[in-house]
């Protein structure tokens, strides 16, 4: 596959725009979709990309977005009422062209074979999250967990990078990452939020991540550089 037209959903958030920008390093043809009221936060962009304004759970706003594109990067916050996450899912799902690859992101809470292991203390930030989603309409956890689980049942081409908590700075490079959770490799749990961006947009064209749920951490934490030194780089799966 030679250059690529590819459709960043959510592309006027901190994420959105750092994969927007390495798209087009990468001489990619971008479209973003973002609120209209955030359009303006992609002025930077203005000329170099195809801004389509609307919510990204609006199936019309997608099934225009995605035409086309060989590759959909999406970000699923838990913000938002009526089923914001799986709705924007779900269009991108259903609209995206067959064999286009599909890259989705979320938190670490999310788990594809339910073998990720969880400290007591980010259990407890999850409860205590999901307990208040009952009482803030606006923010719904279980809602990108049910997005989640539609993914994982596609038979499209998915991957959905699990991301740790994130910082700003430089980046540091493509972040490591492994299947589960609590393995030692991501117990620094801090990533560069512009490296979360590059591993989503480097995924594109990673077919080794079809049908994966990585979960990340940044190649120059402690826990990623022990594990570097202990096994070797490229062995951290």
């Amino acid at each position: 596959m030679g250059s690529m037209k590819v459709c960043i959903v959510g592309a006027s958030g901190k994420l959105g725009k750092y994969m927007v920008q390495h798209a087009l390093e990468r001489g990619y043809e971008v479209v973003g979709v973002c609120r209209e009221r955030s359009v303006g936060k992609l002025d930077e962009f203005k000329g170099r990309i195809t801004v389509i304004p609307g919510a990204t759970n609006n199936r019309e706003v997608i099934k225009r977005a995605v035409a086309g594109c060989d590759g959909v990067l999406t970000v699923l916050v838990p913000w938002g009422a009526h089923q914001y996450s799986s709705g924007t899912a779900q269009a991108v799902l259903d609209y995206a062209r067959p064999g286009a690859r599909l890259i989705f992101s979320c938190g670490w809470h999310i788990s594809l074979d339910g073998k990720d292991v969880y400290s007591p203390g980010f259990q407890r930030e999850i409860s205590i999250a999901t307990w208040l989603t009952r009482l803030v309409p606006l923010v719904q956890i279980d809602d990108q967990v049910e997005a989640c689980r539609r993914i994982f049942a596609s038979d499209t081409r998915w991957t959905v990078v699990r991301g740790s908590d994130l910082e700003e700075g430089e980046s540091q490079g493509l972040p490591a990452w492994s299947r589960h959770v609590g393995d030692p490799i991501l117990e620094s749990n801090m990533t560069r939020r512009v490296d979360y961006a590059l591993f989503m947009v480097e995924a594109l064209k990673n077919d080794e991540l079809i049908h994966e749920a990585p979960a990340i951490v940044g190649c120059r934490t402690p826990s990623a550089l022990a594990h570097a030194a202990a096994v070797g780089p490229g062995h951290d799966r």
